[in-house]
């Protein structure tokens, strides 16, 4: 989830020595060109940058800058990151349940779920599937408009002391954005719209009787023994284990926002994971422990972006190619305070999360993904 529109100039930091624990398949040249890989997106301007990596079981890290930039404390294992729209798996997969289970159809209209719910001007949940929701193929304009007045040059996109603070409530926040037009006809395109993952996250809720967030714990956090991974209660403001301060940038001032009610991003991005456990989430829903294989195959069915030739969505899995040609099935994600990229190598069998403890900064925003790029393709 990018809630952030606006980023003037950073104040520069010089980058830091790299903290790395490894495992013994990993070869020093492996090392050295992630290590490079995070070392730039700290002279860019990030304040820390951590790789985390599992290579066949073994679990290792790279770090780079700081996590807290008042102690100067580093990146540790065992951190806990808000993975914004890494959450978005999470909820397919959960949906994805649903359909083995014959308690939803892929291509049944959203108005069979949520009735009277998902209409507004050119929108008709009528014509709008599940399917479309989970493949951001519905046309569903992008709710994080609604959270106010346009966001002035360095502000966070709408995001006012009361969101900030507030507990926001799904169904208002849905109704509201729904009063603007499509922005296309649906499976017309693609275009990435959180307001997708919001009414999948209500259709969820309505067919099982329990928060979304319940339904992603005791069907996924629970049978793969993610300690580190939570979602938020709605009144939540602060992570409840260790982690890296979260910076943005307001004014042309660099801010600590790792405080905040994540509730506005919900079934969208509000989630909370180690990397470590990322990365058993992704190998594990990969290797089919978490869906039947038609389910799975479904998630996996992409169709192009326009982001590129590189980058091809499935049922909240993206496919991402890396410059040496590997594949890499996960997803991406960033909120006001952090960047989250994760997946896995299936060729490989390497699972990679990066984790920058700043959201995206105009022009420097892509040192993430070549982070991720150096940790997929690097050797080992």
């Amino acid at each position: 989830m990018r809630m952030k529109l606006a980023m003037l100039g950073m104040t520069m930091l010089a980058a830091t020595s790299c903290g790395v624990a490894t495992s013994p398949d990993v070869t020093e040249s492996g090392r050295a060109e992630i290590a490079a890989a995070l070392n730039n997106a700290v002279s860019q301007g990030y304040p820390g940058a951590q790789a985390v990596i599992t290579d066949n079981g073994h679990t290792w890290t790279v770090t780079a800058g700081v996590a807290d930039l008042a102690t100067g404390r580093p990146f540790s294992g065992d951190d806990q990151l808000r993975i914004a729209s890494n959450t978005k798996p999470f909820v397919a997969t959960v949906m994805l349940q649903l359909v083995a289970e014959s308690k939803v159809e892929l291509d049944a209209p959203v108005e069979r779920y949520l009735p009277g719910v998902v209409h507004g001007p050119g929108i008709d949940g009528n014509r709008i599937t599940i399917r479309n929701l989970l493949q951001h193929t519905s046309g569903l304009p992008e709710y994080a408009a609604e959270f106010g007045a346009p966001p002035k040059p360095g502000q966070v996109a709408g995001l006012t002391e009361q969101v900030r603070w507030g507990t926001t409530d799904t169904a208002d926040v849905i109704r509201n954005a729904l009063t603007a037009p499509a922005d296309f006809e649906p499976d017309a395109q693609w275009a990435y719209s959180n307001t997708n993952y919001a009414v999948a996250g209500m259709v969820i809720e309505k067919i099982t009787g329990n928060p979304v967030g319940a339904e992603i714990t005791h069907r996924v956090i629970v049978p793969l023994g993610l300690r580190d991974t939570y979602y938020p209660n709605p009144d939540e403001i602060d992570i409840r284990g260790p982690h890296p301060k979260g910076y943005t940038e307001i004014d042309g001032v660099r801010v600590d926002y790792t405080s905040q009610n994540v509730s506005w991003a919900g079934a969208a991005g509000a989630m909370v994971a180690s990397g470590a456990d990322l990365n058993h989430f992704f190998t594990a829903l990969l290797d089919g422990q978490l869906l039947p294989p038609a389910q799975l195959a479904e998630m996996k069915n992409v169709r192009p972006t326009g982001v590129g030739s590189t980058w091809a969505y499935g049922l909240g899995l993206a496919r991402m190619t890396m410059s040496c040609g590997n594949e890499l099935w996960g997803h991406t994600g960033g909120l006001s305070g952090t960047v989250t990229y994760g997946g896995v190598v299936l060729t490989r069998g390497r699972a990679v999360t990066i984790a920058l403890n700043q959201d995206l900064m105009d022009d420097r925003s892509r040192e993430g993904s070549r982070a991720l790029d150096a940790a997929a393709c690097s050797a080992t």
